[in-house]
């Protein structure tokens, strides 16, 4: 039975895709190495990490904000759109340049999806870096390979190998709680029973966590270096065309835009979708990170759309 809840909404303000169950994915032979990242990624106007993230590896200095240029919310007329469509939402955007938060929607975490592979990526980067290799570029070719795989075209085979390559579960959450994530649970199962799909897309997750692995990419970090960082920006800017929609939604091709989408049937009907997307925004005056979980959608498209009408008009409201 198909259970639709309709949109939950609340806003507050602080200081699988599995490759598309189905779908067929481009290869890149072994050994070939992710495009190039052609701009150097600076810390930019960051605030400083989470007191608990302790001293920063990566290049650049957190500068204070002042609240002399702060926004409004960004989801501001987001609420009645919400109220007409089907599904629980929730979302939550991070302006770099002021280090406001705002988070829309109230309920439970949902499954990641092939969100989780973001996860995957950050865990792999933060381990080889701990085995003393240390730039980014320590990842074997085969590692390389199988993490644009992973990323670029949401290929689950490669996220399963790299899944297990990392530790697993345990490790996952060891390097969540490293991170300071406190409401993402990872899968105990890859080959879950009933499922037909692989278990590391029933991972929960909140938008606010998955906002703190994205700071981890674009602020310093003590968990990754600068390299990684921008190793892993720059296969999320890289995404295959068909899967560049969600919180790109809406923005001008000439603006920066580095996401991972996740997209995940939960009933073997194929009437109940988790749809989901997290990625860095930055461009014509605006610089920020947003993540959105949708479920309940009726449909893959209907929550496409959901998340793409989201993310145009927090697009508008950031101007």
């Amino acid at each position: 039975m198909l259970l639709i809840v309709g949109a939950s909404l609340a806003v507050s303000q602080s200081g699988s895709d599995t490759a598309a169950p189905g779908s067929a994915s481009t290869r890149v032979p072994p050994g070939t190495a992710a495009p190039p990242n052609t701009r150097a990624r600076a810390a930019g106007p960051a605030s400083a990490t989470p007191a608990s993230a302790g001293p920063a590896k990566s290049r650049g200095a957190a500068k204070p904000r002042s609240p002399a240029g702060w926004r409004r919310d960004p989801f501001g007329t987001a609420a009645r759109y919400l109220s007409t469509r089907a599904g629980t939402v929730l979302a939550a955007v991070y302006d770099i340049r002021t280090g406001q938060t705002w988070r829309l929607g109230r309920g439970q975490p949902q499954d990641e999806a092939s969100v989780v592979k973001l996860g995957v990526l950050e865990t792999l980067l933060a381990e080889q870096d701990g085995n003393g290799a240390g730039s980014g570029t320590g990842l074997s070719a085969s590692d390389r390979w199988l993490t644009q795989q992973m990323i670029e075209y949401s290929d689950n085979d490669a996220a399963t190998s790299l899944w297990y390559e990392v530790g697993g579960a345990s490790r996952i959450r060891s390097f969540d709680t490293a991170a300071g994530l406190t409401d993402t649970s990872p899968s105990s199962c890859v080959d879950c029973p009933g499922f037909p799909w692989p278990g590391w897309g029933l991972t929960t997750t909140t938008p606010g966590d998955q906002l703190i692995l994205l700071r981890n990419l674009v602020e310093p970090s003590p968990l990754l270096t600068y390299a990684d960082r921008s190793y892993a920006l720059s296969l999320m800017e890289n995404v295959t065309p068909s899967q560049r929609w969600g919180v790109s939604g809406g923005i001008p091709p000439q603006v920066t835009v580095a996401l991972k989408n996740g997209w995940l049937p939960l009933d073997n009907a194929g009437t109940d979708w988790q749809v989901n997307s997290v990625g860095w925004v930055s461009g014509q005056g605006r610089d920020y990170l947003m993540a959105v979980l949708a479920t309940g959608n009726p449909d893959e498209q209907y929550g496409i759309d959901t998340v793409d009408q989201l993310a145009a008009l927090v697009w508008q409201n950031m101007n």
